[in-house]
């Protein structure tokens, strides 16, 4: 690294200032102004002051200078603008900004800026208590259950300041409740409801239709797409196309130009190797193929021009998997609680406020949520559980933990009953084939399996994050704390239960099947390095189902039971 940050710097000082003769200011005053910023020389203290390197640049264009502090046992650790006209800072980044702009608190880069107002948002939070909460019984593990679930609202406020440290902190004792309170309904067989909801099934039923409305027109009028769905777009494009996603997206290199430079001056669009002009992407192909070809009939349908624009195919997907995931919950509720739970689960979807801010950033986050859903829906059929367990799992690779737990149910893993894992095994082949069938489009199928993995695998595994306490080393030298050796026995925790709940229980109920589905799916996610908002609608289904269904019938004859359809579900003997 001292090696590099040498060359850095002899090139910078030996490079000419661009119209730093036109400057007011100069290279020395713009960097004194830039280091007593308040946040700046706050965060510069932390280090001492022999390894820092300093250096500041005039852009003519914008009348300001730009700022770079590095030390030499850590790299860049500050940087920002500065006006030259009025020497004021008008950008200070520090610490994870640095590298990461999506660390800097840009107001509405993700969701747009609707879904994170504080009145928008705390609505949907209202809504979603108002019509969950057991009213009878408000001081209930439920109702401690569903504000566990919309706790991760306060780190979302941090982060949405630009506080990433405080943000990511802030995540874990939510995770850490709800992966308790999971694995204990998934081993004590009995939930904290004993009634799916308090209001009327029609009054349910309408307040989701609305709230469906609602998503809808947010999506189409004030969201955005972020990186992951303008990657599921191309990747459609490159499926459609003849080609697998991998190794195929869109790069800058030393590629044409063919496009205008965006706010910061850089041209991101390229000639490619296909010949069409094309947004850069290059790291979008990290996902796994499904999470691609479930974009094919927004592309099909809305086609895509090769810019990063509005990318109505993004939204279309966005909009049917949101739409689709209620459906599906209307179905397992009705299957698995009656009519009150159908009403209850889809509505709790619809006003938790995380789905929406997956559906306004337009990612496939939402994906693996469909397709558990739908095999949880056919959870007695073991060959379509397999195959829609391979399917979440071959779009997002978190989802495959469970695929123990799915092939032991209902009665574990027994020497007497090899029928439903090898039916379950059967249909999580039968779809994994189909998933990596786009492989089969390369010339070569195995390089395309080796690209296939180093740029999803290869490089998640070592990928490097500030956006989860376990790769916090970097910063250490700034006195935060790097628990790196903590994050390995805790992965080996996770990928131990994950074996275990396969065999125990060994009888395991519906009820039991979605609290450890969710149990293990937050487990995940809690030795995740990086951790982001978007991903808490991969469990939240499995944590509804468990907070609200029915465990027990009550007096009112109106009230499900979730038990009836466990005999339907679980072979007698």
């Amino acid at each position: 690294m001292r090696r590099l940050l040498a060359v850095s710097v002899c090139a910078l000082a030996l490079a000419p200032a661009a119209g730093a003769a036109d400057a007011r200011l100069t290279e020395e005053r713009a960097t004194a102004a830039f280091l007593r910023h308040g946040k700046v020389a706050d965060w510069l203290d932390r280090y001492a002051q022999r390894g820092r390197v300093k250096d500041a640049t005039y852009e003519a264009k914008t009348g300001a200078w730009t700022v770079h502090v590095w030390w030499d046992k850590a790299g860049e650790i500050a940087t920002g603008k500065v006006d030259d006209a009025s020497g004021r800072v008008t950008e200070a980044w520090t610490g994870p900004q640095v590298a990461w702009k999506m660390g800097r608190g840009y107001e509405g880069a993700f969701g747009g800026k609707t879904i994170n107002r504080l009145d928008v948002w705390l609505a949907l939070c209202a809504v979603f208590l108002l019509g969950l909460v057991d009213w009878r019984r408000p001081l209930s593990l439920r109702t401690l259950d569903l504000a566990a679930l919309l706790s991760f609202s306060v780190s979302l406020w941090f982060f949405n300041d630009g506080d990433v440290f405080a943000s990511m902190a802030l995540v874990y004792p939510p995770l850490l409740y709800l992966v308790v309170r999971m694995a204990w309904v998934g081993v004590r067989g009995r939930g904290p409801s004993n009634r799916a909801s308090v209001w009327p099934v029609w009054v349910l039923i309408a307040a989701t239709v609305f709230l469906a409305g609602f998503r809808i027109g947010l999506n189409l009028e004030d969201s955005n797409v972020i990186d992951v769905g303008y990657a599921g777009v191309i990747g459609a494009h490159r499926i459609a196309n003849g080609e697998a996603p991998y190794g195929h997206m869109p790069t800058q290199g030393k590629l044409k130009k063919c496009g205008d430079s965006d706010g910061e001056g850089e041209v991101r669009e390229r000639i490619q190797t296909n010949g069409r002009c094309e947004s850069s992407n290059e790291r979008g192909d990290t996902y796994g193929p499904v999470a691609y070809a479930t974009y094919l009939p927004g592309f099909w349908l809305l086609g895509w021009s090769g810019k990063w624009d509005e990318l109505p195919a993004a939204h279309f997907t966005s909009i049917a998997v949101d739409l689709l995931v209620m459906i599906g919950l209307v179905l397992v509720g009705r299957r698995f609680g009656g009519a009150r739970l159908a009403a209850t689960l889809p509505f709790a979807w619809a006003a938790y406020p995380f789905t929406q801010y997956v559906s306004s950033s337009n990612t496939n986050d939402a994906m693996p949520a469909l397709f558990l859903v739908w095999g949880f829906w056919l959870a007695s059929s073991h060959a379509a559980r397999g195959a829609f367990g391979a399917l979440a799992g071959w779009t997002k690779f978190g989802s495959l933990i469970v695929a123990p737990l799915w092939a032991s149910y209902p009665d574990g893993f027994r020497l007497s009953r090899p029928r439903a894992p090898a039916l379950f095994g059967a249909g999580f082949v039968a779809a994994t084939a189909a998933a990596f069938s786009v492989l089969l489009l390369e010339p070569s199928p195995v390089e395309a399996a080796r690209t296939f993995w180093n740029r999803t695998f290869g490089w998640q595994l070592g990928r490097e994050s500030p956006f989860s306490i376990w790769d916090w080393g970097q910063y250490h030298a700034a006195g935060i704390p790097d628990l790196h050796l903590v994050q390995l026995p805790v992965i080996a925790l996770v990928l131990g239960a994950a074996v275990a709940v396969a065999y125990w229980p060994r009888q395991k109920s519906p009820l039991q099947l979605a609290a450890l589905t969710g149990a293990l799916l937050i487990g995940f996610q809690l030795v995740l390095t990086h951790w982001f908002f978007l991903y808490i609608p991969w469990f939240f289904p499995f944590v509804a189902f468990a907070v609200l269904a029915p465990s027990a019938r009550g007096r009112n004859e109106e009230v499900a039971e979730v038990d009836r359809p466990v005999r339907e579900l679980v072979p007698a003997g």
